[in-house]
């Protein structure tokens, strides 16, 4: 399994090497930027109280499209690290980390309508840990989870703006690459069957088969202030398809100059197989059987470089 993941990304790699190597012919269209966002609060003798923290967050992001008569193909990578410091003899607190992946190749059967097949992968760099309840057992990891879909489908282009893209024939990994997080059937790994009970074998790898939908929305709301949406719905023809997984990624950045920017981002996920565990009152873990609204958001101030 490590093999596959490695020879995945290696050939990603590959992929937008290769673009940027031919960014000067006019088939390609490359750009992508880095950014650094960093605060800092320190408190000396201060009545109202306070925590000293040091806060960072990096980010990537870059796409190569690909376009010649009929045929296009659109490549973005995505990835964030931040981290907050409040004792530095202690573990710092993790705030963003992600790696997203996608690849979609289309053939232009209409004026606004692509025959469309969509390459997705997405993951973490760091280990992640429940901080309410302790730092030292850590919840996720790289490749724990992971995701990874493949479908074919249709794409519809209305305008520059906004994109929708239905697979009626898809397939997704879910991916748990620790034997420890696997055990406790961890995102979703040991699924829960048609009776709604939770199987005790132990994957390390889930398959579903089903459909995806993803809309993307784009527009520039005023002078430097872009808005983006990205929504992504999966439904599994295996096990309860009424049941719609849910992802929905929002995005305004605000742009003070050239370098300087503000943004903020939200994340919700709904994913009825991502079990939750409460503590009961002897102390044991216990699975709670009600799925739950994962949201994450991110304000953040910083230095960002275009390429």
């Amino acid at each position: 399994m490590k093999k596959l993941i490695f020879t995945v990304l290696a050939l990603s790699v590959a992929t937008f090497a290769f673009a940027q190597e031919t960014t000067e012919v006019k088939n390609w269209t490359c750009k992508g930027n880095v950014g650094l966002n960093l605060s800092q609060s320190s408190f000396t003798n201060w009545a109202a109280g306070g925590q000293n923290t040091v806060n960072w967050l990096g980010t990537f992001g870059y796409s190569a499209n690909y376009a010649k008569e009929r045929f296009k193909w659109d490549n973005t990578l995505g990835a964030a690290l931040g981290y907050s410091y409040f004792d530095f003899k202690a573990k710092p607190v993790k705030t963003d980390d992600r790696i997203e992946l996608t690849s979609l190749a289309g053939w232009k059967a209409a004026e606004k309508l692509l025959y469309s097949a969509e390459f997705a992968f997405r993951s973490q760099f760091a280990n992640g840990y429940d901080y309410k309840k302790d730092s030292t057992h850590y919840i996720s990891k790289f490749l724990a989870p992971a995701y990874i879909s493949l479908g074919a489908g249709i794409q519809w282009v209305p305008n520059e703006h906004f994109s929708l893209y239905f697979a009626p024939v898809t397939g997704r990994l879910t991916i748990v690459n620790d034997s420890l997080l696997a055990a406790h059937g961890a995102y979703g790994v040991n699924v829960l069957d048609k009776n709604d009970t939770l199987t005790h074998k132990t994957n390390m790898v889930r398959f579903e088969f089903g459909a995806r939908m993803v809309a993307k929305f784009q527009y520039p709301l005023a002078h430097n202030i872009d808005f983006n949406s990205k929504l992504e719905l999966f439904s599994n023809y295996l096990n309860h398809p009424e049941r719609i997984d849910v992802d929905w990624q929002n995005m305004l950045v605000m742009k003070i100059n050239s370098w300087l920017n503000c943004n903020l981002a939200t994340h919700l996920i709904y994913d009825y197989d991502i079990p939750f565990y409460d503590i009961n009152a002897q102390g044991q873990s216990i699975l709670d059987p009600n799925s739950k609204v994962q949201f994450k958001e991110v304000f953040s101030l910083g230095f960002m470089i275009n390429l």
